[in-house]
């Protein structure tokens, strides 16, 4: 594993988070946990950019908020994604893989 994490490319995180609350709802930690969990601690997330990110689904209402209880017993907003957060992690998605198609075939050796 390469001693620093990836960077993030522009617009990689809010497809993340749609994606990782189709897993259920949770709490900003437990999205970042997720995301660092998947990538095998290839992606680690900023604490501002998660919550920026987390807002900015809110208002477009690709994602829900409410106040709940922690494992840890502890009070935290826990997301979840809506009906036209579905549709948007399914647009998103195929624009990534569209992409990530795309920079491959630059990629490989001739």
């Amino acid at each position: 594993m390469p001693d620093q994490p990836l960077e993030l490319l522009q617009g990689t995180l809010d497809v993340l988070i749609l994606k990782t609350l189709t897993w259920g709802p949770t709490h900003g930690y437990g999205v970042a946990h997720s995301i660092r969990q998947k990538t095998a601690d290839e992606l680690r997330i900023d604490d501002g950019a998660l919550y920026t990110s987390l807002h900015r689904l809110e208002q477009r209402k690709w994602v829900r908020s409410e106040w709940g209880v922690t494992d840890q017993n502890r009070r935290a907003k826990f997301y979840s994604l809506t009906k036209q957060g579905r549709a948007a992690l399914v647009a998103r998605t195929e624009q990534w893989t569209r992409y990530a198609t795309a920079v491959s075939r630059v990629l490989q050796p001739a």
